[in-house]
């Protein structure tokens, strides 16, 4: 099993988050966000992952040594692949062309997920999906009496189907997605100026293969700051009894802690209330102040904080008051 990851986007709904690290190596409760993804689509598929490719814009050397890394940690070869322009879903993928062999799961970095499935390997092709009350916004995909599907349709008007695209598919046969979407490519086949998965998709289910729905239990989306918090609150709560989320280096003096929350290596929590729905990087200090629902990163200092729904980056200084934050890398913040 392989795992192609396009993520070369720039994240600019993000900012200012996106402007030192591309979003998908923000942290959920500790992890990078594309790292959740990768462990998360490793438990539901029934076969060992050989390889994690991820396709990426001009991110750095330390950026994609950060990649490959998260690949080994779930046993498979990290690949990196480049987009330099932004052409499309389709256009995204095949740059990861020479990963797209066997058994192949594409997944974009945007969105997280839960479920309680285990992928059927044997299927043509598998689209994740949620139930949604209002589909307008989203690609659907409509069934047939025997569970397949038979349209894709793009944020429909009038009611199709409930069942919204999330952005996570199977292929049984990656070769056979290369050749329909370098055929896109060709024949430069677009749709709204770009060349689309959802039209390879198509011409497959034309040509025989059918692909079935997996229907997950809740999607988390990261495309903003406000739903990055919240998925991080609902994260720590599919995890809240697992060992270790406050780490064993972490100095908590006078502090009270309202799980769940997580805290990690070396932080230092001093006079104050955190929690809950709190993750706190490492080296971070926070002192004299009350934080809930909020990420604060990496070798950060709080003092006098009184904040919720917030993020806050990594190397950041902050003294203040009460307010909702986001507050970028390298700040430094005194009212």
């Amino acid at each position: 099993m392989r795992i192609v990851i396009p993520m070369a986007g720039m994240g600019k709904r993000m900012r200012p988050h996106t402007l030192t690290v591309p979003k998908p190596l923000i942290p959920i409760v500790g992890k990078p966000i594309v790292q959740r993804l990768v462990e998360d689509i490793a438990k539901v598929c029934q076969e060992s992952i050989e390889e994690v490719a991820f396709i990426i814009g001009n991110f750095g050397e330390k950026v994609e040594q950060d990649l490959v890394k998260i690949a080994e940690s779930v046993g498979a070869k990290g690949s990196i692949y480049h987009q330099e322009e932004a052409l499309g879903t389709a256009h995204a993928i095949l740059c990861a062309q020479e990963s797209l062999e066997g058994k192949v799961v594409v997944a974009f970095a945007d969105t997280l997920f839960k479920a309680d499935f285990q992928l059927d390997t044997n299927a043509d092709g598998t689209i994740w999906v949620q139930r949604v009350e209002d589909p307008r916004p989203f690609g659907v995909v409509k069934l047939n009496d025997s569970n397949e599907i038979t349209d894709f349709v793009e944020k429909p008007e009038e009611f199709i189907s409930d069942l919204a695209i999330i952005g996570i598919y199977y292929f049984r046969d990656g070769a056979y997605l290369r050749e329909e979407l370098q055929y896109l490519l060709d024949n430069d086949i677009k749709d709204k100026g770009e060349f689309q998965l959802t039209n390879a998709l198509e011409n497959m289910k034309s040509k025989g293969t059918k692909f079935i729905p997996a229907v997950i239990t809740e999607w988390l989306d990261c495309g903003n700051k406000n739903a990055t918090v919240y998925t991080n609150q609902r994260y720590l709560e599919y995890i809240k009894d697992e060992d270790g989320l406050v780490a064993s280096s972490a100095k908590l003096e006078n502090a009270v802690i309202i799980p769940p929350v997580y805290i990690g290596e070396n932080a230092q929590i001093t006079n104050s209330v955190v929690g809950p729905h709190v993750s706190i990087g490492n080296n971070t200090s926070v002192y004299n102040s009350v934080v809930s629902n909020s990420i604060v990163q990496q070798n950060t200092t709080i003092k006098n904080g009184n904040f919720a729904n917030s993020m806050v980056g990594n190397f950041v200084e902050y003294e203040g008051s009460q307010r909702d934050l986001s507050l970028g890398d390298f700040n430094t913040l005194k009212d």
